[in-house]
């Protein structure tokens, strides 16, 4: 029978290495879940000068070198969504971790992903847990995520812990999604009407202002709403570029400002309350609180870790600021629901169930369905405020477009009595 060497995981979070004498692959990996253990790597006994060979020559083909020439490689999120779902699927198909990694690899389209996947096997070879190798690219690998492969390790459930981040990852897409998706129509209906009038005003409005000044003659007094159109379009043509500097400008202020601590924060303060979108986007933020807490706890993470990682992943300084307090005050020894009521950004309906959650030992429960119910009522949000926006806009444009034409035939009137 032949001997195969193993390196696997324990119930404990160690790595564990020995020999193991079985008919094949399968029955080593069979042999090893019974024992408690995850396999990490598990391959055919060679000799030690054989194993070299192909450890020096795979750490060549592996992309020593990648790096000078394609520079920082990140995996985009959607596509690190289907590697963790597959990788789950994997492990769960009783593969070890190491040649999980390598099917990836080689069955990926994408040359960024492959390189990740083979750094991150190469690492793991070598003798790295597989969140030590996921941190070397943390620019794939948040804090969230490598959280949550750490918690994965030491409870031995790595398949288990990587379909739940997946289902987790997919949700927080969908739910982004549509946030985008309403915010996306308005800004393309909003820049094509601000088009529109800029056209007007820059090739319509002066030759009305010719015909004004040809037929009334240049003493005749114009009304005040026609001279506060005339003026605009005038400034538009010959200065230009004042107006192309304000739009810079602000581009810049706002760039500048959320990058300084308190400017952020007033920014999402302004966001978070805001009469339209701020009921969208802070629902999108208790979600996304709820959703990232329950499933890091879930998954075994410590609460403070938990609240950490959320905090840090919020996207939101008023919600950051909030668990902060919640944070310091489970620290102290208190629970969550309290000094989650006590921020006042969170409603009452959250306050509640997580309160429940915490009398029943159930809390990890009650925070997906409350991400579960704010999901929901994002989506009913989204569609309201879609076709809301298009009779506004439509009204918007109209009134502005309509202002402008009857400043421009006020005038009119008394060019139609003189030639009468």
């Amino acid at each position: 029978m032949p001997q195969f060497t193993y390196v696997a995981m324990d119930g404990k979070g160690k790595e564990q290495k020995g020999k193991i004498n079985a008919a094949n692959e399968e029955a080593v990996n069979a042999a090893l879940r019974a024992k408690g253990m995850v396999p990490v790597l598990i391959k055919a006994a060679v000799d030690k000068e054989a194993a070299k060979k192909m450890s020096s020559k795979g750490g060549k083909g592996g992309g020593g070198g990648f790096n000078m020439t394609l520079g920082p490689t990140v995996i985009k999120r959607k596509e690190l969504t289907v590697v963790t779902r597959q990788l789950a699927i994997l492990l769960d198909a009783g593969l070890p971790l190491i040649r999980s990694l390598h099917t990836l690899e080689r069955q990926a389209k994408n040359p960024v992903v492959r390189i990740v996947l083979g750094k991150t096997a190469e690492t793991v070879e070598g003798g790295a847990t597989f969140a030590e190798a996921l941190s070397q690219n943390p620019k794939s690998f948040d804090k969230l995520y490598l959280n949550m492969v750490r918690a994965g390790e030491a409870s031995g459930a790595m398949e288990t812990i990587l379909d739940r981040l997946a289902s987790f990852m997919e949700k927080s897409a969908k739910i982004a999604g549509k946030v985008k998706s309403a915010m996306i129509y308005p800004s393309v209906v909003l820049s094509i009407s601000l088009l529109a009038v800029v056209g007007l005003m820059i090739f319509i409005v002066p030759n009305f202002e010719k015909i004004f000044k040809d037929l009334l003659g240049p003493k005749e007094p114009l009304p005040g709403v026609t001279l506060f159109i005339l003026g605009i379009s005038n400034t538009l043509v010959s200065r230009w570029y004042m107006y192309l500097g304000g739009v810079f400008a602000v581009i810049v202020f706002f760039k500048v400002i959320v990058k300084i601590p308190m400017g952020k924060l007033a920014m999402d303060y302004l966001k978070y309350n805001a009469p339209v979108f701020g009921p969208i986007i802070s629902k999108t933020a208790i979600s996304r609180f709820s959703r990232t807490l329950g499933t890091l706890m879930s998954s075994g993470v410590p609460v403070l870790q938990a609240l950490s990682i959320v905090k840090e992943t919020s996207g939101n300084e008023v919600v950051a600021g909030a668990i902060q307090k919640v944070h310091d005050a489970v620290k102290e020894g208190e629970g969550i629901a309290k000094p989650l009521g006590e921020t006042k950004v969170f409603p009452e309906m959250v306050i509640s169930m997580v309160e429940v959650g915490e009398e029943t030992g159930k809390l990890s429960e009650m925070l997906n369905k409350i991400a579960d119910t704010y999901e929901d009522e994002v989506d009913n949000a989204v569609s309201a405020l879609t076709s809301l926006i298009e009779p506004l806009m439509i009204v918007a444009l109209a009134g502005i477009v309509g202002s402008i034409v009857v400043a421009l035939f006020m005038p009119l009137t008394k060019i139609i009595e003189k030639l009468s």
